[in-house]
């Protein structure tokens, strides 16, 4: 009597989570810690274990960030601080980028320039105020220097390392291949010193913001620095957490911003394909 052989069905392999899934995990996922402490921090509130003097409730600030958007003061106050910050930036930034590609692709201008820069690369932007206030004052010439001396020295040396640290051997392969000049900078060097041009890039976008809070708290009559500078005067201590979340979030767009370039400059790079 001959066995009868029953087929076994086909393995399927059933993973946890569908893309559509997996990527509502990863956009929410970021979230849930901020989320929590908002609500610890409200419900201590509710429950009088923070004085509302010292942290007022995270309702309160959103009634306070509500008022002063019906208002128009807060629109006012955020523009002219993004302004400033998108000025200091393209000033700072620019010179870096400029300065970094000379130096990193010519010998003789590292030689020349190198030096000096990392000498005052070694000065903190703060130490600077006083000097600064001397030279230009309490206007806008003076937050407009502090925003881009800070956001010059990231750009300058992650694009003169990434020039450098473009490998010879492609840069030779290119060369066996008829490219030179311009045309061998500008498909061989560049792409290749792009990843780390945008570190450099995205680490200043957030030092922007830093040093925005510092240039505006010196001498302002507007944006959201001297907001909170006028709101601590008269004990606002809401308006005060108002204007530094809506820095925690400038500063989180502009990383955001900075990534969605990373994934549309370098969608040829192995290390940022999902």
């Amino acid at each position: 009597m001959s066995e009868v052989s029953i087929p076994s069905p086909p393995l399927t392999v059933r993973r946890p989570f569908s893309a559509v899934q997996r990527w509502r995990v990863n956009a929410w996922l970021p979230w849930l810690l901020p989320a929590l402490i908002l609500l610890l921090w409200q419900l201590s509130a509710q429950w009088g274990w923070l004085s509302t003097r010292v942290l007022p409730a995270p309702s309160a600030v959103a009634r306070a960030a509500l008022d002063l958007s019906a208002s128009g003061e807060l629109w006012r106050h955020l523009g002219v601080s993004t302004g400033r910050a998108l000025l200091g930036f393209a000033i700072g930034g620019g010179l870096g980028l400029l300065l970094g590609l000379l130096t990193g692709s010519l010998r003789w201008a590292e030689t020349a320039l190198d030096t000096t820069l990392q000498m005052l690369r070694n000065i903190p932007p703060l130490a600077l105020i006083p000097l600064v206030i001397l030279w230009f004052g309490i206007d806008e010439t003076a937050k407009l220097f502090l925003v881009s001396l800070g956001v010059f020295f990231p750009v300058y040396l992650n694009t003169f390392h990434g020039i450098r640290n473009v490998d010879r051997d492609l840069i030779e392969m290119a060369r066996s291949y008829g490219l030179s000049g311009f045309a061998l900078y500008r498909r061989v060097i560049l792409p290749g010193a792009t990843a780390s041009i945008l570190v450099g890039l995205r680490f200043s976008l957030g030092l922007m913001w830093v040093l925005l809070i510092v240039a505006e708290t010196i001498s302002a009559q507007s944006g959201i620095g001297y907001m909170t500078m006028n709101a601590r005067e008269f004990l606002q201590t809401d308006v005060v957490l108002v204007g530094i979340l809506i820095y925690a979030l400038l500063g989180k767009l502009a990383d955001l911003l900075a990534q969605g370039l990373e994934r549309a400059w370098l969608r040829w790079h192995p290390g940022y394909q999902t």
